[in-house]
């Protein structure tokens, strides 16, 4: 979308402190931990792009406050380059530089946000190569580091610890099916036919790369099964957050020209959880 189509549509250029009074108005406040996804074209002609957002929000929740997102490594060999013939397989792992939280860029599908947060003076990344978070403010070290190598999704996860300190996710644009968060959702959901992946991607051990195996839900192809609930061409996150709003949880408005949410995170989880598990069903033990 050109510069003159996205002026005419957030009714000209939305600047640093237009975002921080919208945010205002949204519910963000003083203190809060907010994990964030933005859709920079939804959002208008920002006027000095992911500098300016990042800027708006910091203001909003100032120096208490911490700011997260979901970065993924860009470069990351693919889960299924065991499948390669074997001098293919030979090359990448004699060569494939390891993932460093400092160089390694964010995987571009996620926009140019992370990308632009995780390298700011004082961000934090975590060290999971394949499911990276960075954060920048008072609860960053807190929330990224000793990323579990396994199960990074799950308890002990970043976004484990965005729910326990009482945080929050805000939609700047981004559609429902953004909700990151729901993969910690699926993590601690009790419900049958739960997928999980094992792949083996190259990390730093002091100083030195080596290959090492992970394990954790398929946070790709999804961790359920949802064909059976969600019509064909739909992202199963989309529909579950469409449920969460129509069951009033969350606040919704407009930013610059975007259609934005603000959610609990623990109210995020706790109804993905039981959405998963009403419509999936629980998983029945041996007395079951």
């Amino acid at each position: 979308m050109d510069e003159l189509a996205l002026l005419k549509r957030s009714d000209g250029p939305v600047t640093r402190t237009r975002l921080a009074r919208d945010l205002t108005a949204l519910g963000l406040g003083d203190g809060d931990t907010v994990m964030f996804h933005t859709r920079m074209s939804a959002v208008g002609y920002v006027a000095g792009g992911p500098e300016t957002v990042i800027g708006a929000l910091r203001d909003v929740v100032g120096e208490r406050g911490t700011l997260m997102v979901t970065c993924g490594w860009n470069d990351a060999p693919p889960y299924d380059f065991t499948d390669w013939p074997q001098t293919w397989q030979d090359a990448l792992r004699a060569e494939h530089p390891a993932y460093d939280p400092v160089l390694s860029e964010a995987d571009h599908n996620n926009g140019r946000l992370p990308e632009a947060l995780r390298r700011r003076p004082g961000a934090v990344r975590s060290r999971h190569p394949d499911a990276s978070f960075a954060a920048l403010g008072a609860a960053a070290t807190a929330l990224t580091a000793d990323h579990p190598w396994d199960d990074p999704h799950g308890p002990d996860s970043p976004l484990a610890r965005l729910v326990a300190m009482g945080g929050r996710v805000l939609l700047l644009g981004a559609p429902l099916e953004a909700l990151t968060l729901l993969h910690h959702a699926e993590a601690l959901a009790d419900a049958p036919g739960k997928r999980f992946v094992d792949y083996e991607q190259p990390i730093l051990v002091d100083g030195e790369r080596v290959w090492r195996r992970f394990h954790d839900i398929d946070s790709e192809d999804g961790a359920f099964d949802y064909s059976a609930l969600v019509p064909e061409g739909t992202e199963a996150f989309e529909i579950i957050g469409r449920d969460m709003r129509a069951a009033g949880i969350g606040r919704r408005g407009t930013v610059g020209a975007a259609d934005s949410h603000l959610f609990e995170a623990r109210d995020v989880v706790d109804f993905g959880v039981a959405w998963m598990e009403e419509k999936l069903g629980r998983e029945r033990g041996p007395g079951g």
